[in-house]
């Protein structure tokens, strides 16, 4: 549970939030929401919060927004054009703005390591001494260094470790993230363990809504997956693993919710040839939002994130709200938890 400082001084100050993508962004997953929760909490304890972004992933007609500021639940937030793809994104108009404003703020947090945003945020913190605070949102656990594994230990070399040595905290949502972070030996000033909260408004959501819009009948269990498709979920795990279950319990239909992350369906779909499971049993509803997303969780008989890393795990304790069975890899990040209290 977060615990927040009621103090003037705390409530007076002015927080700059920079990262690579943002609302409504949402195929980036999981980091999106925590990362705009906290600051909109932020924002209702009094706290003035603007966010330094860029239109990564974000349609064409964001491009309306460019340079001006708008609010999300009353946080300020600015993007700015940006050049590159999902995995990397350069803004030459973000860098410009971090140099001429970011003497007007007291903390600097940024999110993510491998992009642009981050470094130039940086890079100006420590010009004009303000303190910068670093969430790396699993960026140094160990699976996901081995993804363009070379390139990232450039960065780290030339860049990175630097900039996460004169960081005045690091902040890691898990302690097997933190652990992940030490053995690895990097370099550290300070760090903390914040676990993210969840923020569901599910007064207006009615049952069964999810069943009847993907014409699943009441009679079916639904297995529900929740997030990106991509490989470091697992579904070289999940996939087979099904197709045993289905010959057990003939009822069970798994969903897969979720953006389709560097055309990685095309994957999955071999999967399911593979191993020669109908294809009714299985259905792809893409990115599904707001009350779909609560819907789903309230219609599904239980959840299943199998990842081979997952530096935190929102969206099962997202299921765990709606008191779904959940079963999850010990890579998550929220697994000891689970464990430790028998709820999965």
């Amino acid at each position: 549970m977060l615990t927040y400082c009621h103090c003037k001084p705390c409530a007076s100050m002015k927080i700059l939030h920079v990262v690579s993508s943002y609302l409504p962004a949402y195929r980036h997953g999981g980091p999106i929401w925590s990362v705009h929760n906290l600051n909109k909490w932020l924002v209702k304890k009094g706290v003035d919060v603007t966010v330094y972004t860029t239109n990564a992933s974000l349609k064409k007609e964001s491009d309306l927004l460019l340079g001006k500021e708008v609010k999300i639940d009353g946080v300020k937030v600015i993007y700015f054009p940006s050049y590159g793809y999902i995995h990397f994104t350069f803004s030459s108009a973000i860098f410009f703005a971090l140099k001429k404003n970011i003497k007007n703020f007291d903390v600097i947090h940024t999110t993510g390591l491998w992009n642009f945003p981050i470094w130039a945020a940086a890079f100006w913190a420590k010009r004009h001494g303000k303190p910068y605070i670093i969430s790396p949102r699993g960026s140094l656990m160990e699976i996901p260094l081995t993804k363009r594994s070379f390139l990232k230990k450039i960065h780290l070399t030339l860049l990175s470790k630097n900039i996460l040595r004169k960081a005045a905290l690091i902040h890691f949502t898990m302690e097997e993230e933190k652990e992940d972070y030490f053995s690895a030996e990097y370099p550290f000033f300070k760090t903390a363990v914040i676990f993210n909260g969840i923020d569901m408004d599910t007064s207006d959501v009615q049952r069964l809504n999810f069943r009847k819009k993907f014409n699943i009948p009441e009679k079916k269990k639904i297995v529900l997956f929740l997030g990106r498709l991509t490989w470091i979920k697992g579904f070289d795990t999940l996939i087979p693993a099904f197709a045993k279950v289905i010959k057990k319990e003939s009822r069970a239909v798994l969903v897969l919710a979720g953006p389709n992350d560097e055309d990685y369906k095309k994957e999955i779909e071999k999967l399911i040839e593979k191993y020669e499971i109908d294809r009714n049993k299985i259905i792809f509803t893409g990115m599904i939002l707001g009350d779909d997303k609560i819907s789903a969780l309230q219609d599904s008989d239980v959840f299943v994130l199998p990842s081979y890393s997952e530096n935190f795990g929102m969206s099962v304790i997202e299921a765990m709200y709606f008191r779904l069975p959940v079963v999850i890899t010990k890579n998550v990040g929220v697994a000891p938890y689970i464990k430790q209290g028998e709820a999965g």
